[in-house]
């Protein structure tokens, strides 16, 4: 487990060495193609790439919003069931004693009763 704030250099190469390698391998291929061997049919336009590009990154960038309002509402819905049990196990902590009972039950009769009530619920 690494516990420092921030990586160093080496550390960062060490860890990516074999992505490093297939990339650049991955990159040197066009290059030597074009230019050694003169496959000039590799050259691409920049205008549909940029065109291209910039339409993926509006539709990521809407997905993305979208994903994100979709985990907001989750997280709120997630929220409001975690504070509807709790006030429900307040509201039984609360209601379930000997305060207006005709029958007096003892401390582990009501813990028994608390129990039972939150595993039914």
């Amino acid at each position: 487990m690494y516990t420092k704030r921030n990586y160093s250099l080496k550390q960062i190469l060490l860890w990516t060495r074999k992505d490093i390698f297939y990339f650049v391998i991955l990159s040197t291929v066009p290059v030597i193609l074009y230019t050694v061997f003169r496959w000039y049919w590799l050259h691409l336009p920049w205008l549909p790439i940029s065109l291209i590009g910039t339409a993926v990154a509006f539709i990521i960038g809407f997905k993305n919003n979208a994903s994100y309002d979709r985990l907001w509402e989750a997280r709120k819905v997630w929220g409001g069931i975690v504070n509807t049990s709790r006030s429900l196990t307040i509201m039984l902590n609360d209601y379930v004693n000997n305060e207006h009972a005709k029958k007096i039950l003892s401390d582990q009769e009501l813990f028994e009763i608390r129990r039972h009530l939150y595993c039914v619920t």
